[in-house]
């Protein structure tokens, strides 16, 4: 009898040795989660990876999860941040947008899409950061969707993190209170996520070796930042920055400037110190931070996630991909503009170095002006910063500009290639976007989410079938223009970027 009982036992222990981790229920930090599944497509959503930052933790660093019992059961999107309500506007139709419900403090948690098949696969790693001007935004949004990319033998992870005031008020208690910094707590859930990511990707059949970052708008900011912050050193191996970055007309603010927000946030709440604004509704500090006058909250130089010179000095140095959309400036421009309004505007702003920009962005008239004021918004805000990370990087960096526009909608205002319509295209995901596509749209889609995946995977955009894409660097300053018919330029705004520079 003891024979056989050690046989089985023997039997057994060989069996659970060898045999592979199945992914249906995985075991996470804080305890084991369930998902959705369909064929050898697994979903998890709503995966906690920190704890709810309310109460006491808000405007705290990302804090430690609590344990669970039990499985729970991770199948719905969690909660969005606290936000303006969302609805569509402008160019983005609701695929754009985040869900209007529900909105809470508590929305520090993230999605996984796998379709591997154990836990030893070791797939490449996508994780997805929104954008919204680090005040709006939501992982939910259609056009996020990671059901493709895992078809296509990615792992995809998409995290939720604190926006508007909840994400970056800055306060001289809070500074006081944390060492001397305060604000970035959103890019602070962002790091992490990226922890999380480190620790657990591999039990959902992900390589934690080989992660890619990316995001677009306050979400390749958000990657900018990620690359420059010692705090995110070894949580990602590659980086894809779409459309915004920091540079000579972008760079974070001032930790003092801040926490001076943060006092006339106070002010307009009616509070006495911090103790006051933590006990308050999220919903009132979201209202009364829209009515602050002294400016905008957003990622500064807290001196703890990001140094002073930290963006000069850049210690992650990875191989990027980055880029633009050709009218990507379009949001930040105001209404009709004339061609005499063009030329006054750009000497009572730039003085002396206006003959200079009027040379290269030249307009003659009404139509041409309005173009050179999208142009010029459009390469300040995300070309310039593509071009400093290409001329500075010590790693690859690969750069585009998608000139391709998408197929109008019925009824709906043309926008041209507007700032984000590149996404769909790019996480290879235009059925989440209503619009009647044509085959030059899904060739586009093709092209360009084939580089996207072929850079996750390898560092490197390039493929079977793909137009050849070269590196960038400042003597050839390679941009690969991604359309119906994609091709590498070469110099293609060299005299632009030096003015701009």
């Amino acid at each position: 009898m003891k024979t056989v009982l050690f046989f089985l036992f023997t039997s057994l222990t060989l069996i659970s040795c060898t045999q592979k981790t199945k992914i249906d229920i995985v075991d996470v930090t804080g305890g084991k989660i369930s998902g959705l599944h369909s064929g050898d497509l697994h979903i998890y959503k709503g995966i906690p990876f920190a704890a709810p930052p309310i109460g006491a933790l808000r405007w705290k660093e990302p804090q430690e999860l609590k344990s669970w019992e039990g499985i729970k059961e991770c199948i719905d999107f969690s909660a969005s941040p606290i936000q303006r309500q969302p609805e569509p506007f402008a160019c983005w139709s609701e695929e754009f947008i985040s869900p209007p419900d529900p909105l809470s403090e508590d929305c520090l948690y993230l999605n996984v899409w796998t379709e591997a098949k154990s836990s030893e696969e070791k797939r490449p790693v996508f994780v997805w950061i929104y954008g919204g001007g680090f005040n709006s935004g939501s992982a939910a949004c259609a056009i996020y969707d990671g059901e493709s990319y895992a078809k296509k033998g990615v792992v995809f992870v998409s995290i939720n993190y604190r926006v508007g005031p909840f994400g970056f008020m800055a306060h001289p208690e809070l500074s006081k209170e944390q060492n001397g910094a305060s604000g970035n707590y959103g890019l602070l859930d962002q790091v992490a996520a990226l922890k999380w990511v480190k620790e657990n990707i591999g039990k959902f059949g992900g390589d934690p070796g080989n992660v890619t970052i990316g995001g677009q708008s306050a979400g390749s900011m958000s990657v900018h930042a990620l690359m420059a912050s010692p705090l995110a050193k070894g949580l990602f191996h590659k980086a894809v920055a779409m459309s915004g970055g920091f540079g000579p007309s972008r760079i974070p603010g001032s930790l003092k400037d801040a926490e001076n927000l943060g006092m006339e946030l106070q002010k307009l709440l009616g509070a006495n110190n911090l103790a006051d604004l933590r006990t308050l509704k999220a919903e009132d500090i979201q209202k009364m931070s829209g009515g602050i006058k002294g400016g905008r909250m957003g990622v500064i130089t807290d001196g703890y996630l990001l140094p002073e010179n930290a963006f000069e000095n850049r210690i992650n140095q990875v191989p990027v991909l980055t880029g633009w959309t050709k009218d990507d400036g379009g949001f930040l421009s105001d209404g009709a503009l004339t061609l005499n309004q063009y030329i006054t505007e750009t000497k009572e702003q730039l003085g002396n170095k206006a003959e200079e920009f009027l040379s290269v962005f030249t307009a003659k008239n009404d139509e041409e002006a309005m173009l050179m004021r999208t142009k010029a918004k459009t390469l300040s805000f995300a070309g310039i910063p593509a071009h400093l990370l290409g001329s500075n990087n010590s790693k690859s960096v690969y750069v585009y500009e998608v000139n391709h526009v998408p197929t109008d909608k019925p009824d709906f205002p043309h926008y041209g290639a507007f700032h984000t319509s590149d996404v769909p295209f790019a996480l290879a995901n235009l059925e989440t976007w209503d619009r009647p596509w044509a085959d030059h749209d899904r060739k586009v889609e093709a092209i360009l989410s084939s580089y996207y995946l072929n850079f996750i995977k390898s560092g490197n955009p390039n493929g079977e079938n793909l137009p050849q894409w070269y590196p960038y660097s400042s003597d050839t300053q390679s941009i690969q223009v991604i359309n119906e018919e994609t091709s590498n330029t070469t110099n293609r705004y060299k005299a632009e970027f030096s003015v701009l520079n």
